[in-house]
């Protein structure tokens, strides 16, 4: 098929192909080489990132004081380490001389385990009947010993229907054998009561004993 041609005579340079001007070939590989590569998931200045001509270095392993940023960046390489600006608002920024990336997993290790210690507790309910039989009740004590394992609260009660709400002494004798199944994980933060047709009874993590 005939290529077109251009007004005036010529050929359309065919889009696509070929080599540009400037691209294609190798990069220029020096100094970011590595460990001292872009990365774009630094959370700070690193390494060649750092725009001040100068640093104070802060650490272990090094002598404090004021350094050229490049001296700093010597300092880090030969330690095989990255230089990581951790105060970048004052003159000049502080910079320390660590592994990033372990720094990055060391921090969000800690925020992870902040994140689990902040869990907000939630109130989980067990439902009895003053006709609850044995079974019912072993099946139930397990699921809130596990509640109160997690750190949940326990909120036990006896559901009174119809004529059942005369058996009120049975369904207060039944929270107060739910007490003691779980006096190893729980504790009875009040004594039964009623309300309305409930007989409520609330149960909170028993804290661990110091050695």
């Amino acid at each position: 098929m005939a290529v077109p041609q251009k007004p005036g005579g010529g050929f359309n340079r065919p889009s696509g192909g070929g080599f540009k001007p400037g691209g294609g070939g190798f990069k220029k590989r020096g100094f970011n080489k590595g460990r001292f590569g872009p990365r774009k998931e630094a959370e700070h200045r690193i390494n060649n990132f750092i725009r001040s001509p100068q640093v104070r270095l802060v650490g272990d392993n090094i002598e404090t004081g004021i350094y050229d940023t490049g001296e700093a960046l010597k300092i880090a390489k030969d330690q095989g380490l990255d230089l990581v600006e951790i105060s970048p608002n004052v003159d000049p920024p502080v910079c320390k001389i660590i592994d990033y990336n372990k720094f990055l997993y060391d921090k969000k290790k800690k925020e992870k385990e902040m994140k689990a210690k902040s869990k907000v507790s939630e109130v989980k309910e067990i439902r009895f009947t003053p006709n609850t039989d044995d079974h019912d009740f072993d099946f139930k004590a397990k699921h809130a010993e596990g509640f109160l394992k997690d750190g949940n609260k326990v909120k036990a009660y006896v559901q009174f229907k119809g004529r059942a709400i005369q058996f009120q002494d049975r369904g207060q004798l039944l929270l107060l054998k739910f007490a003691e199944r779980l006096a190893e994980v729980g504790v009875l933060e009040n004594m039964p009561k009623m309300e309305g047709r409930r007989m409520l009874a609330m149960f909170a993590p028993k804290g661990k004993k110091k050695n």
